[in-house]
């Protein structure tokens, strides 16, 4: 037996069709479904949902660790022993990943709110969990290779927290909106109560989270210090090649207070500025002496150094993307730098009344002046026209002969120690790493006279984190950004942080509600009122003006219950009424309900042969 389904006339749906197409290859009106998800397509969510979150975190910590991205390329090349910019493939990969996540959990989030079947398409299945093995496989990487830099996260958070709670607390606000849809109905579920706990246990921590929040920006502007100085680390290498005159020029040029620098020790006992092992990076090595481009730098005398170009690397390796913005004439200076010696350096450095700090690399055992590289640059100290008190001498080797041979030399250590042994070694300065740099330590040692530099700062937030923190100094790749930064980027009081915080999570909460209420006005009103004195009409008025949603369709199935009852009443009362009166009346009831909801016809099987029967008496 064939059963006939009804003609339906149904109205263009575009938006609705591109959304369930793009997401689940449904373009036509006949594959979607208004049915509940199943099992393994709410999984496929979960996964992309987790996904999402993955990338989203990974997204941030590489756009804050953009303060060491040179960092990265480093440790990539003494692996590898080959300069490229790992950065790159990493940023696309990250960028695409999350727009492509990103684009789906939106529209699976759509398809919630119009209660349409989740379905995700088999070939974004596949995309989903490729990302998804992709990032955690990157995550694991840089937790072997670079797993001091997650610091940056937990450092950032302190400038940026303020801000992400508010951005955090406006999406889950506005995720508000869905929930309210998928809860608030007259049929409860456990996932539904579950799915309302976690919710609103949510926005509770998201109101709790700044009682946990501490920054240093957050304080009186009248105790914030004065601007740390900046040092050029290694001249400006961003603007010029690292280690040469021409950097320390252009490092000079913005107004740097000291210059820093790596030293090591020549064949012939010349201290020279190399921060490498080898010298294959930043000279032409591999030119000159090929079979020697693997030795280390200190094997090397100072005349083999001297004719070693240290400027076409850059030009060829454009190690931060500056090299374009370089005038002709730069180009050209940059093409004929040669390795600079630490005499050199301290002689511009006395012509521009600027500091030196630097830190001196042992050589190896075999190396002749293994035991006299601590003399060796002492030697040149003296020997140089720079006052002494204008050294920042670094090494912990032999500091007690080095105080003695030059006692005005100002004693800097890069190991965190108690100040009482600061004190008694006579350190006057710390060099720390800023993961190193918390705000408490930083007001201890600045009440003990104890100076703090801080290295590698980069970035004007970062810049602006350690100001407020009371540093006196950082040591940059960039000072011509920092000297951009005449103030921090942002700075409040406790009170008035404490007004925003208390105004968005008022806002928060009137917004939530005033979501819950709107969206389930009409079932509000149903649950207060009770079945019998509810109102056919009004439901359907409500479907022909509102758009059509899930919560509509209930409402409507309802409606399809609400009318069952009348007909079972009606049969008792044909017993003593005109039956083809009340057949005229009930048929009309079934023919404007026809045209809000096809599926009734299913649902009124009896109804059906009543109507039918009539509609042939009254042909006859």
């Amino acid at each position: 037996m064939v059963k006939h389904q009804p003609l339906q006339v149904y109205e263009r749906q575009l938006c609705l069709s591109c959304l369930t197409g793009i997401y689940g290859c449904r373009w036509k009106r006949y594959q979607r479904s208004h049915d509940d998800s199943s099992k393994w397509e709410c999984s496929w969510f979960f996964l992309l949902c987790c996904s999402f979150l993955l990338l989203l975190v990974w997204s941030y910590f590489w756009l804050e660790a953009h303060n060491d991205y040179n960092e990265f390329n480093w440790l990539l090349y003494n692996r590898s022993a080959i300069w490229k910019d790992g950065t790159v493939p990493i940023l696309a990969t990250t960028l695409t990943g999350f727009t492509y996540t990103a684009f789906l959990m939106i529209l699976a989030l759509c398809h919630i709110v119009l209660g349409q079947q989740l379905n995700l398409y088999w070939i974004h299945k596949i995309v989903v969990l490729a990302i998804l093995l992709t990032t955690i496989t990157g995550v694991v990487f840089i937790d072997d290779f670079w797993q001091d830099e997650w610091d940056i996260v937990i450092i950032s958070l302190q400038f940026t927290g303020p801000f992400l709670h508010i951005g955090a607390l406006a999406v889950v606000t506005a995720l508000g909106w869905v929930i309210a849809g998928q809860v608030v109905r007259v049929e409860r579920s456990r996932l539904q109560v579950v799915t309302l706990v976690i919710y609103v246990s949510l926005l509770l921590v998201l109101y709790l989270v700044p009682l946990f929040i501490s920054s240093p920006c957050i304080m009186d502007r009248s105790k914030l210090g004065p601007r740390p100085t900046v040092i050029g680390r290694r001249g400006a290498p961003m603007l010029a090649p690292e280690h040469t005159i021409m950097s320390f020029s252009k490092a000079l040029q913005q107004k740097v207070t000291a210059l820093e620098a790596d030293v090591t020790i020549s064949l012939d006992g010349v201290p020279f500025l190399m921060r490498d092992r080898t010298l294959r990076r930043t000279t032409n090595v591999d030119k000159l002496f090929p079979a020697r481009q693997d030795h280390d730098a200190s094997f090397f005398n100072w005349t083999e150094i001297r004719s070693l170009n240290a400027g076409l690397w850059f030009l060829r390796d454009d190690p931060y993307w500056t090299v374009q913005y370089m005038s002709e004439k730069d180009r050209n200076r940059t093409a004929n730098q040669t390795v600079c010696s630490l005499a050199e350096l301290l002689r511009l450095a006395a012509r521009t009344n600027r500091s030196v700090i630097f830190s001196l690399r042992r050589p190896p055992l075999q190396h002749p002046h293994h035991q006299l590289w601590v003399s060796d640059a002492l030697k040149v100290i003296q020997r140089s026209s720079i006052l002494p008190e204008q050294v920042m001498w670094t090494p912990d080797w032999y500091r007690k002969k080095v105080r003695a041979a030059v006692p005005l030399l100002q004693q800097t250590s890069d190991e965190k120690l108690p100040v009482a042994e600061l004190k008694e070694r006579g350190i006057s300065t710390l060099t720390l790493h800023y993961s190193q740099a918390r705000a408490q330590d930083i007001r201890q040692f600045s009440g003990s006279n104890v100076s703090i530099n801080v290295y590698p700062v980069n970035e004007p937030w970062l810049y602006s984190l350690m100001w407020c923190s009371g540093v006196q100094s950082v040591s940059s790749d960039a000072p011509h950004i920092l000297k951009k930064v005449p103030n921090p980027v942002w700075i409040m009081s406790a009170d008035e942080y404490g007004l925003i915080w208390i105004t968005s999570d008022l806002i928060s909460v009137a917004i939530v509600i005033g979501i819950f209420i709107f969206q389930n006005y009409h079932l509000i009103r149903w649950k207060m009122s009770g079945m019998r004195s509810y109102n056919p009409e009004q439901i359907m008025l409500s479907a022909v003006v509102h758009r059509p949603s899930r919560d509509v369709n209930l409402m409507k199935e309802k409606l399809i219950f609400s009318v069952s009852l009348m007909w079972k009443s009606s049969v008792i009362r044909a017993q003593t009424l005109d039956r083809n009166t009340l057949m005229q009346q009930l048929c009309n009831t079934k023919a404007s309900l026809h045209s809000q909801d096809s599926g009734q016809n299913r649902l009124w099987p009896a109804g059906n042969n009543l109507c039918t029967n009539q509609r042939q008496a009254r042909t006859r």
